[in-house]
């Protein structure tokens, strides 16, 4: 392509409608920062080691800091004086925003575009069109999703003509379940949706572009360039704002590094500055520690927070890994109101209702519903009062929306934001930030709830399938334990990558550090008061593997059985049982995307832990560029 970069020659070929050369010219402005990416990883990694060997908790920043790459002090972040955002029309009222990917995988474009179809007609007042963790990285489909937002940016024919029919069918759906259509106009309902994207990481590499001399490219990068030069023109014609959110952001040093990148863009496509507008998700700890820091880092980019739960604990126990002391529960007792999941969506609440400098407010954004409506009468009912109960209180809390996992739960979930009738909750009157010691201890706050053999079951289950399921190019995957296969009282939770990352990083937690279990357990005669012993986690990985073995084609296909099973399972093995705990669980999946082969599977997981245990270097790139 250029002396700075290289395209993998077959996705040249085949996207020339996505790498389009304006697209292509983005990349090449932007390449220059990739290399501050790399050297911001490598902190972030040696940040993690140097606590690990000091047992160093997170800390508040100095106040009289520099926020780097700014010139903001940190008080004056903390005080508000910094300029923000203004939220745009689009964004001032989202209720309910809609999460899924463009694009399935090894699909047909008009099949593809069905997802998208079903997200702009649910009724959901914004979609974050998933660029990370809940689209498959097998294959092309991060450059099929990219073309599928455009062709339906652009209402391409091809396009509207899957909308028609998927609004049927919509409407079917909706006369069945809750008695009335949904959809009137489908023409003026593409209309109605806020279309937001979530690019990838900052710690993720892409796997088709790479810098000229075999260096990974940032995924963070080339998800920016291509979805906001494809798209921007379209979108600001048609009076829509150009949005994304920004994952895994765990210092303002971090948000800084975006905020450079979407200036840059804006600057080499002619634009305003602060027309590209961001949320952030808060899904790591150290983020909770940083948040006005972060909001003054995004400057005039920044719109709000979303408070994530899954990647969240996993950022928890990850950052905690070497206290011993620090055991989670299960996993289905750390909802939003446990210990540090409460503290840490107070600070998020209290930080978005800081004015700045201007006397603006941010939006909060509540968290993920990851119910779905399907599975027996009794069930469907116990799962949708819940998931309003839930909605309910972080109404109540403050949030000014929440996020739903499947197009389903639209009409479910934002019944409780029209009651409560108000656009959003700016400027809401909360306490203003601390940062003492108290507020340092109150982010890893544990509380006594049980930890059992079953919960270590649902774990590894879960874990496991969510690794086929990724291998499979299925991010987003509608999962339950396999001990309820088959019982449609039990409900499944449409989940994305988040969820192996917290399933493999909890099973570690209660291996290594001999976490005790609160309950014994009659089928294992384990007693109260025992671990997890490497034996018991054998016997458990070997009974929950076979249950999905004997499974049914409809929870674990049969043609993965044989091929991308057994290595989701040699994954999670080594992941739980080696000494030295790596950050993310998402590597060793991507390090084996596309290949069915168990040996080789086993050697790059070797090669992983080898090299991330001599001096924290994780492979990120793709190992099959050149194939």
């Amino acid at each position: 392509m250029s002396a700075t970069l290289e395209l993998r020659e077959a996705a040249l070929r085949s996207y020339p409608d996505v790498l389009t050369p304006p697209a292509l010219a983005a990349l090449e402005a932007l390449a220059p920062l990739n290399r501050d990416r790399q050297e911001i990883m490598a902190r972030r990694i040696a940040r993690r080691q140097e606590r690990a060997r000091r047992g160093q908790r997170i800390a508040f920043l100095d106040p009289g800091a520099l926020i780097p790459r700014t010139g903001i002090r940190v008080q004056d972040a903390r005080d508000g004086n910094f300029a923000g955002s203004e939220i745009p029309a689009d964004l001032a009222r989202q209720w309910i925003q809609g999460t899924g990917p463009a694009a399935r995988p090894r699909a047909s474009v008009e099949a593809g575009l069905r997802s998208v179809a079903y997200a702009l007609l649910s009724g959901a007042d914004g979609w974050m069109f998933d660029g990370e963790d809940a689209l498959g990285q097998v294959d092309t489909m991060s450059l099929d999703n990219q073309r599928n937002l455009r062709l339906a940016i652009a209402k391409d024919p091809v396009f509207l003509a899957v909308a028609a029919e998927v609004a049927g069918e919509m409407n079917e759906w909706a006369q069945g379940f809750l008695g009335r259509p949904i959809i009137t106009d489908w023409r003026a309902q593409l209309d109605f949706t806020t279309k937001i994207f979530r690019a990838r990481g900052l710690h993720l590499d892409d796997r088709h572009v790479r810098e000229a001399d075999g260096t990974g490219f940032s995924a963070s990068i080339v998800d920016l360039a291509l979805y906001v030069v494809n798209n921007h023109q379209r979108l600001r014609a048609a009076g829509s704002s150009i949005v994304l959110y920004l994952p895994k952001i765990q210092t303002a040093e971090e948000a800084a590094l975006w905020n450079d990148l979407l200036a840059a863009l804006e600057r080499h496509l002619g634009l305003a500055a602060g027309t590209i507008k961001v949320y952030v998700l808060v899904e790591q700890i150290e983020a909770s520690f940083q948040l006005m820091e972060i909001r003054a880092a995004l400057g005039v980019h920044f719109v709000g927070f979303n408070t994530g739960r899954w990647d969240y604990i996993n950022s928890v126990s990850d950052a905690l890994v070497w206290d011993r002391g620090f055991q989670n529960p299960n996993i289905d007792a750390i909802t939003m109101t446990y210990g540090y999941m409460r503290n840490y969506e107070d600070r998020v609440r209290r930080a978005v209702n800081t004015p700045d400098r201007d006397g603006r407010f941010a939006l909060w954004q509540g968290g993920m519903e990851a119910n779905i409506p399907v599975g027996s009468e009794k069930g469907v009912a116990a799962s949708m009062k819940r998931a309003v109960a839930g909605g309910e209180r972080e109404q109540r809390e403050g949030a000014s929306g929440k996020w739903v996992a499947h197009w389903k739960m639209v009409h479910i979930m934002r019944p409780v934001w029209e009651r409560a009738g108000a656009d959003n909750q700016l400027g809401r009157e909360f306490p203003r930030l601390a940062y003492t010691p108290a507020d340092a201890d109150a982010l890893v706050l544990l509380e006594p709830a049980p930890r059992t053999v079953r919960g270590a079951r649902d774990l590894l289950s879960v874990a496991v399938q969510y690794g086929n399921a990724f291998l499979r190019g299925f991010q987003a995957a509608a999962l339950k334990p396999a001990d309820f296969f088959g019982d449609d009282d039990v409900l499944y939770l449409m989940e994305d990558m988040a969820t192996g990352e917290i399933r493999a990083s909890i099973l570690w937690e209660w291996l290594h550090k001999a976490a005790p279990f609160t309950d014994g357990d009659r089928e294992t005669g384990v007693e109260a008061g025992a671990t997890l012993t490497r034996e018991l986690f054998a016997r458990l990985l070997d009974e929950e593997y076979a249950k999905l073995l004997r499974a049914s084609d409809r929870d674990v296909h049969d043609d993965s059985k044989a091929t991308t099973l057994p290595i989701a399972r040699a994954i999670v093995e080594a992941y739980v049982l080696d000494a030295v705990k790596v950050p993310w669980y998402i590597d060793l999946l991507n390090l084996n995307l596309g290949h069915h082969d168990l040996a080789t599977a086993r050697q790059r997981i070797a090669l992983y832990l080898d090299s991330f245990r001599r001096d924290g270097t994780r492979i990120t790139e793709n190992l099959d560029f050149a194939a």
